[in-house]
């Protein structure tokens, strides 16, 4: 049995929610996982030793990883990097299959570039445009980018492109890297 911490960043939901499906993925395999938020895991502390596996994913907002995000995989760098681990990136534009993949999805590739940590094992998601449950501002800023990329625009738009069946399929990947 492996024991397996599934650490993510979330704005709106939706990348915890992926968390917790990875999660309970690695469970139902007969698996131990935590679930824990960045900030919480930042705060509270992290048992590193208690864990096979680390799976750490974030949300990309407006092209970017969030200054907690960052913070966490700066500050944790050498933990991180003493366990198998995988990062997952969400965001919309991994709609496509092109940018579905680390090679095509721009915002994975600035992270690799970016970041204090490189990943050995990396995924991108598919999001979700949720245009009522944002604030007025993202609702534009996201309607602006949709329409260069040929995504929805229209305000009352939920569409929730995550493949669950893909994202159960990574979980189990992730466990052959322990």
């Amino acid at each position: 049995m492996k024991s397996v911490l599934v650490v993510y960043q979330s704005r709106g939901g939706h990348t915890a929610r992926i968390a917790r499906r990875i999660g309970e993925t690695v469970v139902a395999e007969g698996n131990q996982a935590d679930v824990m938020d960045v900030i919480e895991a930042d705060r509270e502390g992290v048992d590193w030793d208690k864990y096979d596996l680390v799976i750490v994913g974030a949300p990309v907002l407006y092209g970017t990883y969030t200054k907690h995000f960052m913070h966490f995989v700066t500050k944790y760098k050498a933990q991180l990097d003493a366990k198998p681990h995988s990062f997952f990136n969400v965001s919309v534009v991994a709609r496509t299959p092109f940018k579905a993949t680390p090679e095509g999805n721009r915002y994975m590739q600035k992270f690799l570039q970016k970041s204090p940590w490189t990943p050995r094992d990396v995924k991108c998601i598919a999001g979700k445009v949720d245009y009522p449950n944002w604030s007025w501002l993202d609702t534009k800023m996201i309607q602006m980018i949709m329409k260069m990329t040929k995504g929805p625009t229209d305000p009352t738009t939920v569409i929730d492109y995550t493949d669950w069946e893909d994202v159960k399929s990574y979980a189990r990947y992730c466990l052959t890297l322990a």
